[in-house]
This record gives C-alpha cells, sequence and structure tokens, in this order.
C-alpha cells in the first residue's frame, strides 16, 4: 500500500449512553478512494465529522498524513476539504466572494485564478457575480464543492454531496468527482446513491449501527446484485 493518508484507529464516539461510532479501524493509503453506505442513523456523518477533526473521538485515534488529529490545529487542516450538509457560505455574498474569503484564510497565491478554475469547475463561471442567496440548494451545494476543493486538498472528505442536485448539477458533480480519481488524492465519500458510490470507489464498506459490516475492494463486488447484496447486509446487521 502507497503511504497513508488516512488512518484510524479503534475510533469510537459516544453521547452519553448512545454509540454513534464504535471500533472502526482502517487505513487509506494515497489516492484511494473509499465509499461508505449505510442507513439513516448509521453514523456515517459522525464518522466524517471525527476523520476531519470537527468532534473529538471518545476513545481512539485519527491521523492525516502521519499527523494526528487531536488537539484541534496542525499542519493537517489544510491537506483536508470537506462537503458537509452545511454549505459554509454567505448569502450576502457572491459566489466569488465567497470563494475569495476562503482562499484569503488559506492564502493561497493567485487568488483570483484559483476562485474561477474553481467556479468554472462546477459550472457556475457566469454566476459568479450573484449572491449566494439567489441560488437554488443545488448551486449553493455546488458552490460549496468548489469552496472544499479550492486549496487542492490532499484528503477530500463528502457527505452526500448529491443532494439537492437536479440531473445536471448531478452529472457536473460525477465529473468532478471522476477528476479526483488521480492517483494523488484520497477520497471518503458517504453516500446512499448505490450506483454512483460503487462506480467511483475503489473500496467499499458498509456501515450500520455505528460499525462496519463490510470492507471490501470494489473489484470483489458484482454490480448488477450490488443492490441486493447491500439490502441483505443491512437487514442481516440490524
Amino acid at each position: 500500500m502507497s503511504e497513508a493518508a488516512v488512518e484510524a484507529v479503534a475510533l469510537e464516539k459516544w453521547y452519553g449512553p448512545l454509540p454513534a461510532v464504535r471500533g472502526i479501524s482502517f487505513t487509506l493509503g494515497r489516492g484511494e478512494f473509499l465509499t461508505v453506505f449505510g442507513p439513516n442513523g448509521a453514523g456515517k456523518t459522525t464518522l466524517l465529522r471525527l476523520l476531519c477533526g470537527a468532534v473529538a473521538p471518545t476513545r481512539g485515534s485519527v491521523r492525516i498524513a502521519g499527523e494526528e488529529t487531536r488537539g484541534g490545529e496542525g499542519e493537517w487542516r489544510r491537506k483536508i476539504g470537506l462537503l458537509s450538509h452545511q454549505t459554509f457560505l454567505y448569502p450576502g455574498l457572491t459566489a466569488a466572494e465567497n470563494l475569495d474569503f476562503y482562499a484569503r484564510l488559506y492564502t493561497l497565491p493567485g487568488r483570483a485564478a484559483a476562485v474561477g478554475d474553481a467556479l468554472a469547475s462546477v459550472g457556475l463561471w457566469e454566476r459568479r457575480d450573484d449572491r449566494v442567496r439567489t441560488f437554488s440548494r443545488g448551486m449553493q451545494q455546488r458552490v460549496a464543492l468548489a469552496r472544499t476543493l479550492l486549496h487542492d486538498p490532499e484528503v477530500v472528505f463528502l457527505d452526500e454531496p448529491y443532494t439537492g442536485l437536479d440531473p445536471h448539477a448531478a452529472a457536473t458533480l460525477r465529473g468532478v468527482l471522476e477528476r479526483l480519481r488521480d492517483g494523488r488524492r484520497t477520497v471518503v465519500l458517504v453516500t446512499h446513491n448505490l450506483a454512483q458510490g460503487l462506480e467511483l470507489a475503489d473500496r467499499v464498506v458498509v456501515q450500520v449501527g455505528g460499525r462496519w459490516v463490510s470492507d471490501e475492494p470494489r473489484s470483489a463486488i458484482d454490480a448488477a446484485r450490488w443492490e441486493e447484496t447491500y439490502t441483505d447486509r443491512v437487514a442481516a446487521a440490524v
């Protein structure tokens, strides 16, 4: 395996007596694309938040490119990008102004070019001067994706990125995700979209009740039977 990009060791998160993530350990090499499937309430979003340092684990640890995330700030933060259910956009600013704000936070050189390239990549260059509050939910999701990738992160975490997207926007997203499979960038995708998630993945996980009930390479999965297989695995684990 190539140099580890993401490492989780005995990762757990409890909210009082309720477990959201239980005993998850894994390593992702650089360039791997991991898709995590699971029913609502399986703890998938909590897992992503643990991996990107948004919440602290109850037990266990996470390393990004060899650096432990516990303890707050570190160089590892500049190496990750997160697309979550929150867009983290300012509705009163234009699409370009939002991205320029984040470009300043990351002290990116050539901010204008970086912002322009990011908006073009999600098909919103022509709407760059429109305020985000005038955008549909799907368009805001596309700006949020541009924000996620603006600083060219080494590790990308995506939580249900297809939410709110119309067919055209979903096709644009698919193109962006395919470009992320460049052998350099590591991606963790959480999705209910069984077909798209499987097609993009190198490695496929099913999470139920905070645990991984299966973890296997995409090459071991029969795509024609994947929906049936997934359903059976969830039912057996509940």
